[in-house]
């Protein structure tokens, strides 16, 4: 490529230099402009000097980086973001990448609460309104509905009690909270310690992700299912 560009620019320098020479020099000036003419000639024979190589050799790259990129299994035509990885359920959905600047714990953890709550209101939800009471029931709460029971409880003052066990809850699992994100209490999002049952007492690696993945699974479905009948 050198070579090339020389032979570009050194027949104009010989025809500059054939056009100072004294006209009287006849000879001198007609050697010149031969030797300008005959190297002009062979330039055309040089490897021609790509211009846009370089810019081609980074769009290239960059064609590579993005076919290799792993793709969200969830949304194939997104990036997969990459704080998702080694936790479980990953599918690479967050199309809003919330993952990008809040940290990976406390997404999990507010999913594994809203999942839980969310089981727990899908439930009572529809077996209230499929009949089901807790006897003896009192009067007030006679011919209510999952719907009209809200303004019926806020009357005779249940909801208030409930807003503050609730209340007393949130403060809890919100120190549990600072204290995994910025104080390093090792504790996994989510962990509470409760598993009455001891599903996970003794279960393997393997099987205890199986069993946080079915959570997830049952979570996510509950607040899609949630949504749906309110």
């Amino acid at each position: 490529r050198p070579c090339a560009l020389f032979l570009n620019l050194f027949p104009i320098g010989l025809v500059f230099l054939a056009s100072r020479i004294s006209v009287s020099n006849t000879s001198t000036m007609k050697f010149v402009t031969t030797l300008a003419c005959v190297l002009g000639t062979a330039s055309a024979f040089a490897p021609a000097i790509n211009v846009n190589s370089r810019t081609a050799t980074r769009v290239s790259a960059a064609d590579v980086s993005v076919k290799a990129e792993k793709m969200s299994e969830a949304l194939p035509f997104l990036p997969s973001p990459p704080n998702l990885e080694g936790y479980v359920g990953n599918v690479g959905f967050d199309p809003l990448r919330f993952s990008d600047f809040a940290p990976m714990d406390f997404l999990r953890e507010a999913e594994l609460k809203h999942g839980r709550i969310c089981m727990m209101a899908w439930a009572g939800f529809v077996s209230v309104d499929l009949g089901a009471r807790i006897y003896p029931l009192p009067e007030a709460y006679e011919g209510l509905t999952s719907v009209t029971a809200h303004d019926a409880l806020v009357k005779t003052g249940a909801m208030g009690q409930m807003l503050l066990w609730f209340g007393l809850a949130e403060v809890i699992a919100g120190v549990a909270l600072i204290q995994m994100l910025y104080e390093g209490s090792g504790r996994e999002p989510g962990d509470f310690g409760l598993d009455p049952l001891g599903f996970l007492t003794d279960a393997s690696e393997a099987e205890a992700d199986r069993m946080k993945l079915r959570e997830l699974k049952n979570g996510r479905l509950a607040m899609l299912a949630f949504s749906g009948v309110v």
